[in-house]
């Protein structure tokens, strides 16, 4: 069974998370009107949840060593840095797309740098949390937990503080149209193989709409946000990974 890949995400891409994580079933219709965690507060109007853009699986060609990126894609990529790099806290709703065309939804909270929560509607299990070093997939029905180190999966680039992407990652397509400013980051790790984290900006309110990710065997598992709010203040007990309750999975 194909994983949950997060952050979005998650959004995680090492090749044995894709193998141990089970993709949770679709939520129900209905959603409840206070998540356990008291559900993020939303400013303005709250929005309906989005349809994910499904990027195209041919997008995914080798890429070139000697890619290059005239000006204007270069500042399409500095706006994408910045309003990254502005934001400290942010909260809001998902959708999970998996490889295999399920979807799921559920609540994030992030806090720079290093931290964030997935929280997945019933009746899925599963949360998923990083505490700024680590990550973890956590099943609440089994009571089990398998960790990750967050320097290995593409969650760090939200999560990060600072970043220049150009700079700090590797950029191997850089496009905009009338919707979004669309940032390509690839990965090649010499044991896992290559990934691709595929960012994706409003361009007209410079906000994160959406993030795919592409693990090494090529499957695709995108996450669309809504109902974004980055004036938040988070309790940090949120980010805490519990290794009383939670121990590793079987095997």
């Amino acid at each position: 069974m194909a994983g949950v890949l997060l952050v979005t995400a998650v959004m995680v891409t090492a090749a044995s998370f894709a193998q141990t994580v089970p993709v949770p079933k679709p939520a129900p219709k209905g959603r409840d009107a206070t998540p356990p965690s008291g559900g993020p507060s939303i400013t303005g109007a709250t929005q309906a949840p989005p349809n994910p853009v499904i990027p195209d699986p041919r997008r995914n060609v080798p890429s070139s060593i000697f890619q290059t990126f005239d000006d204007k894609q270069k500042a399409q990529a500095a706006k994408v840095s910045a309003y990254l790099s502005s934001l400290s806290t942010l909260v809001g709703n998902f959708v999970q797309v998996g490889p295999d065309g399920s979807k799921t939804q559920g609540d994030f909270y992030i806090q720079k740098p290093g931290k964030v929560r997935f929280e997945y509607d019933p009746p899925s299990p599963i949360d998923i949390v990083a505490d700024g070093s680590s990550v973890v997939v956590r099943d609440r029905k089994l009571a089990t937990q398998d960790v990750y180190p967050l320097s290995q999966t593409p969650l760090r680039y939200l999560l990060s503080d600072r970043i220049d992407l150009m700079k700090d990652t590797n950029v191997v397509n850089v496009t905009a149209d009338d919707l979004f400013i669309s940032v390509t980051i690839e990965e090649k790790q010499a044991l896992v193989g290559t990934s691709r984290l595929l960012l994706m900006i409003g361009a007209k309110d410079g906000q994160l709409k959406q993030w795919t990710v592409t693990d090494p065997q090529g499957y695709d598992t995108t996450i669309a946000v809504y109902n974004l709010d980055a004036g938040k203040k988070l309790d940090p007990s949120m980010f805490k990974i519990d290794f009383t309750n939670y121990g590793p999975s079987p095997g």
